[in-house]
């Protein structure tokens, strides 16, 4: 175990258990007109991450934004084979709620810290969703 390394816990959303590097924006993520589905490429053009993929990814944001099509865009990303690996956001509503869920992907959140403060673009995290633990090796 590296003494470097960072433990989070929290609440699970989507259980499993996933791990990659992790891809960080503080910025909400629009779904519909906000990712290309078929790449997992953010393309709104204002957003910080715009032209980067978070396929196979830890995809760590605020939230979602936009309308209700944030879910159906981002299931999308999983029949796409471009679906991050896990997720981990901080502001809860029913879009990036039902997003997580039909994606299927691991997913965290209400952590003891800002994930947003403790992980940065490029860390390893490991997501324990079943447990609600988030392990960080910042890079």
């Amino acid at each position: 175990m590296s003494a470097d390394k960072i433990i989070m816990r929290g609440r699970k959303i989507v259980g499993g258990v996933a791990e990659g590097e992790a891809l960080v924006t503080s910025q909400t993520i629009s779904g519909w007109g906000g990712i290309d589905p078929m790449t997992g490429t953010i393309i709104e053009t204002r957003h910080e991450l715009c032209g980067q993929s978070f396929k196979d990814k830890v995809l760590v944001f605020r939230g979602a934004k936009g309308s209700s099509g944030w879910s159906a865009a981002f299931h999308q990303t999983r029949l796409a084979g471009c679906a991050p690996k896990a997720v981990i956001f901080s502001e809860m509503t029913t879009k990036v709620a039902l997003g997580v869920v039909v994606m299927r992907t691991p997913c965290v959140s209400e952590l003891d810290d800002d994930p947003l403060e403790v992980i940065a673009t490029g860390d390893w995290v490991k997501v324990d969703a079943d447990n609600g633990i988030v392990e960080v090796i910042p890079k």
